[in-house]
């Protein structure tokens, strides 16, 4: 295992709760991805909020706790480990292509993902990939979490798009 997975299974809920918290809308936009010192562990700069935001409750910490207990981080980790091989893959696969089945985005306003290139908004143009995109819902004050944050918004613009297909 590696020095990720033995940080992250340490303390699985600490863990946990500081990365549910990071990416959610509470929280610094620019907390996850600020520039740390090379030997600085992730989880020294994230915040263990008390008490913990009401979108995810101690019950719902319990169930992903146990999970990740027993499955480890390494699977998890693993998938974002192999982003550039899936980014050279897929973007080879997909050159000049576009997504013809009907679309829809939904994202929270202060999600991390947002500003993960430095200058550019990765949500200016949620339909740039798609034909039909039928509508793009950005929830404001949402972070990462936007099913959890906010659901009334977010089930509210997925039967918005289901409504209109």
């Amino acid at each position: 295992e590696g020095v990720a997975e033995a940080e992250l299974e340490a303390d699985v809920r600490l863990a946990l709760r500081k990365i549910y918290y990071a990416l959610g809308g509470q929280a610094e936009v620019d907390t996850w991805i600020a520039q740390k010192p090379e030997d600085a562990n992730l989880l020294d700069s994230l915040t263990n909020p008390d008490p913990f935001p009401v979108w995810l409750s101690e019950l719902d910490l319990d169930v992903y706790t146990e999970a990740f207990a027993a499955g480890g981080f390494r699977g998890p980790l693993n998938r974002y480990r192999a982003g550039s091989v899936d980014r050279k893959d897929v973007g080879e696969a997909l050159m000049g292509r576009k997504i013809q089945q009907p679309a829809c985005f939904i994202a929270g306003e202060r999600d991390a993902v947002r500003h993960f290139v430095p200058g550019n908004d990765l949500y200016a143009q949620p339909g740039a990939g798609c034909e039909d995109l039928r509508g793009s819902t950005i929830i404001d004050g949402v972070g990462h979490w936007v099913q959890q944050e906010a659901p009334e918004a977010t089930n509210a613009a997925l039967l918005a798009f289901l409504r209109s297909l």
